[in-house]
C-alpha cells in the first residue's frame, strides 16, 4: 500500500510538472504582444537562473578546467532551445510546436539504440511530421518558419541531452542545471534587452516574467526530481511522452488554439514513437527539463 502511494505521488508529480510547463508556455505566449518572444525568453531564463542559484547554490561546487567546456555548450543548447521554441509558438500552435520539438530527444533515443524494431518508431515519427506537410503548403496552414524553428529547438534539445549527460557526470544534477541556465541567460538576456529595452522592466511585465520562470523551470524541475526518485526512469520517459498532447490541451484551454483532425493525428504519432522508444532498453534518456 505504501509503495502504491509513493508511485502515485511520483506519477502525479510528472503530470503536474508537464501541466505547469505547458501552462507557463501558454502564459509566455500572452507576453509576446508586449515584449516579443525574445524578451519573454530573456525574462524566463533570467528569473529561472536566479531561482536555481538560490535553490541549488552552485558556487559550493563549481566545475574545474575543461569541465566548463561541456557546461557552456550545454547552456548554449538550453538557451537556443528556449528562444527557438518561443519564436516557434509565436507562429504555430503550442501542441504542434512541442510535437515537432520532441523529434530532438526522440532522435537521441533512437540513434542510441541498435534494435531494428526501433525503425518502426522512426517511421511513426516521420509519418507524424509528414501529416503536417499539407498544412505547410496551405495559405491558411502552418507557418513554415515556425515549424522550422520548432525543429531547430528539437535539435538544441538533442544537444542539451547529450551534453547534459556529460556534465551530469561531473557535477550534481541541480548544480548542472543551475550553471547551464546561467550560461543560457548570459547568452540570451542581452538579446532581449537590446530588442525590447526598458519594456522588460515594466511592472506589468516583471511579475508575469517571474511566474513564467517559476512555472516553466523551477517548479517542474523540482516536481520531476521528486518523480525520478520514486519511479523507474523508463516509466518516467513513457509519461513524459504525453507532453505534446498536454501542450495541445493547454493551447486549447488557455489560448483557444484549435487543431485539425490531421494535426491531432500527427501529435498522436509522435507520442506513439516517443512511448515506443522509451520502452526500448539501453539508450540515453532525455534530461528532465525541456522547452
Amino acid at each position: 500500500m505504501q509503495i502504491n502511494r509513493v508511485l502515485l505521488t511520483a506519477v502525479a508529480s510528472v503530470l503536474l510538472a508537464m501541466v505547469t510547463i505547458q501552462s507557463g508556455a501558454s502564459l509566455a505566449k500572452q507576453l509576446f504582444p508586449v515584449v516579443g518572444p525574445d524578451g519573454t525568453t530573456a525574462l524566463r531564463l533570467g528569473f529561472a537562473a536566479l531561482i536555481l542559484w538560490l535553490v541549488f547554490r552552485p558556487w559550493r561546487a563549481l566545475p574545474q578546467g575543461r569541465d566548463w567546456q561541456s557546461i557552456i555548450i550545454y547552456g548554449l543548447c538550453l538557451g537556443g532551445m528556449n528562444i527557438l521554441f518561443y519564436l516557434a509558438i509565436d507562429r504555430i500552435p503550442l501542441g504542434i510546436a512541442v510535437a515537432l520539438e520532441f523529434t530532438g530527444p526522440l532522435a537521441v533515443a533512437l540513434f542510441g539504440s541498435k534494435r531494428k524494431s526501433d525503425l518502426f518508431w522512426v517511421g511513426c515519427a516521420i509519418a507524424g511530421i509528414l501529416l503536417l506537410l499539407p498544412d505547410l503548403s496551405s495559405a491558411e496552414g502552418l507557418d513554415l518558419g515556425g515549424a522550422l524553428m520548432a525543429l531547430g529547438a528539437g535539435a538544441c534539445w538533442a544537444g542539451y541531452i547529450l551534453f547534459g549527460t556529460r556534465t551530469g557526470k561531473q557535477t550534481s544534477g541541480g548544480i548542472t542545471v543551475a550553471l547551464g541556465m546561467t550560461v543560457a541567460a548570459i547568452a540570451i538576456v542581452p538579446i532581449g534587452v537590446v530588442s525590447q529595452g526598458m519594456a522588460l522592466l515594466s511592472w506589468e511585465v516583471l511579475p508575469l516574467g517571474l511566474l513564467v520562470g517559476v512555472l516553466s523551470s523551477a517548479l517542474p524541475y523540482s516536481l520531476e526530481m521528486v518523480a525520478l526518485r520514486n519511479m523507474p526512469t523508463q516509466a518516467f520517459s513513457v509519461l513524459m511522452s504525453l507532453e505534446p498532447a498536454i501542450a495541445a490541451l493547454a493551447g486549447f484551454i488557455i489560448l483557444a488554439e484549435q487543431l485539425t483532425l490531421w494535426q491531432w493525428a500527427a501529435i498522436g504519432l509522435v507520442i506513439v514513437a516517443s512511448m515506443g522508444s522509451s520502452l526500448t532498453p539501453a539508450k540515453i534518456k532525455p534530461a528532465v527539463i525541456n522547452e
